[in-house]
């Protein structure tokens, strides 16, 4: 049998007692090469020595390339990776949104081209990933392939190793350098790493749960993936004057300025994220009279409409209609508006000639605004109010700085974490996590609480 051998060497139970906790390591070698196996418990540790040992007498051989018996193998060896990622791209498409696809997608592109037995020669390497991406790993386009694509996949299909190399601890970490890596072999973000591993790390439970493998073969605790930070950088953040300049440019942008000075100062007010403000409506906008004392408008947010690209949605739109993020599907949230913002809606709704139906900001063709229009215009109206080395820096570089420099504002305030994240849509956990190191002006309030201790008390002297 290709791949196994008979020459099995098992040792003797090693312990190491580390500060934090014991360790039995089970050490065996096949064919000179050794294998290693840690337990919690010297029982769980015995049990399988014992298990080792009766194969050898058994006579079995143990595969070179798991260092199991072939007893202990799954049939794994008979599933082939790419058909498995497109079954299991497939059940992920109905449960997940467009984002979640397209980075599904780009997560199994990466690990089929790691799992290739010969790279491609025939192909552009950039055609393949290409294939892979765009169609075998989306639900809708896959049966529209072109021919050519349907060559490719079907020569990546024959060239793909089959389930059994998540088995090999060394394919294993070959695959995960490969998802780990950009496409110059540079890392790639943390953030953008810990999303793919985990992405891997549900294919692998999927695959379990199907008995195609036995355990989840990917890493698990300290180093399974790197540390990411929610937390802002203060850098980005907007002071008042900065965002005045910024939207009032925006303002006098000849195309559209006051639409998305609508929509930019409606972030900037009342927190809320570009895709909730892309899906209101003139009705979620409550203005109070003109003549009423009290300015104050009230927003309502039921629906976001986030941006994921036609090929990703299932009608084919550029924008997926979803609930808002973290809640129920059917939740909705209130959050009050400063008077300058209903000063502005109010002024946007008039001219615009908008009626209560209508979608708050509108395209130019009273259509969904456009995601690449927003960040257009934000882009050119820092480049024209900041100077060069703002505009070299983190200072509003993203449009969600608008949201970051908004919650930042209310803590800043005053007002209590609890009735932040409400408004914000966050828990309070993840309020803080976020914008704990923004937090300012309260020091020397602070400084005063502590002073009001005391010192600590006179001692008498020793006689």
């Amino acid at each position: 049998m290709d791949g196994t051998t008979y020459n099995v060497k098992i040792w003797k139970i090693s312990v190491y007692r580390g500060q934090r906790k014991t360790t039995h390591t089970v050490r065996w070698t096949l064919d000179g090469a050794e294998w290693r196996a840690p337990f919690d418990t010297h029982p769980l540790a015995d049990a399988f020595r014992s298990e080792l040992v009766s194969a050898t007498r058994r006579g079995e051989a143990f595969s070179l390339t798991t260092g199991r018996p072939v007893s202990h193998q799954s049939g794994a060896n008979t599933v082939n990776w790419y058909d498995f990622a497109v079954q299991f791209a497939d059940a992920q498409w109905h449960r997940t949104g467009g984002n979640n696809r397209k980075n599904t997608a780009k997560a199994l592109m990466a690990a089929t081209i790691a799992l290739l037995r010969t790279p491609p020669t025939t192909f552009r390497p950039v055609d393949v990933r290409t294939a892979l991406r765009e169609y075998a790993f989306n639900a809708r386009r896959r049966k529209d392939a072109p021919l050519e694509v349907v060559t490719i996949l079907k020569w990546v299909e024959r060239n793909s190793l089959t389930m059994a190399a998540w088995e090999d601890p060394a394919k294993v970490d070959a695959v995960l350098q490969a998802v780990d890596s950009k496409l110059d072999g540079t890392r790639a973000a943390a953030s953008s790493v810990k999303r793919n591993r985990r992405i891997l790390n549900v294919a692998m439970e999927y695959a379990v749960k199907h008995r195609i493998l036995r355990a989840n073969p990917l890493p698990k605790g300290r180093g399974a993936a790197p540390k990411t930070s929610s937390a802002i950088d203060k850098r980005a953040l907007l002071n008042p004057h900065q965002a005045a300049r910024l939207l009032g440019w925006v303002r006098r942008r000849p195309r559209g300025g006051e639409r998305l000075h609508g929509f930019f100062a409606t972030m900037y007010y009342a927190g809320a994220r570009p895709e909730e403000v892309v899906a209101m409506g003139v009705a979620d906008v409550r203005l109070p009279d003109e003549d009423a004392e009290d300015q104050w408008c009230e927003l309502l947010f039921h629906t976001a409409q986030p941006e994921v690209g036609k090929n990703w949605t299932d009608d084919g739109e550029i924008h997926e209609e979803r609930g808002l993020k973290g809640r129920a599907s059917d939740d909705t949230r209130v959050v009050p508006g400063h008077p300058s913002l209903t000063r502005i809606l109010r002024e946007h709704i008039r001219k615009a000639n908008l009626g209560p139906r209508d979608v708050l900001f509108q395209g130019e063709k009273g259509d969904m605004l456009a995601g690449s229009v927003i960040r257009r215009a934000w882009r050119s109206a820092r480049g024209k109010v900041l100077t060069a080395e703002e505009f070299a820096s983190p200072l509003g570089r993203r449009v969600y700085d608008l949201r970051h420099t908004c919650l930042t504002n209310w803590l800043n305030d005053g007002i209590p974490p609890a009735q932040v994240a409400e408004w914000a849509g966050n828990s309070v956990p993840v309020l803080l996590a976020t914008y704990a190191r923004c937090i300012s002006g309260q020091l020397p309030d602070l400084k005063q609480r502590i002073l009001a201790r005391g010192d600590l008390p006179e001692l008498p002297e020793a006689g």
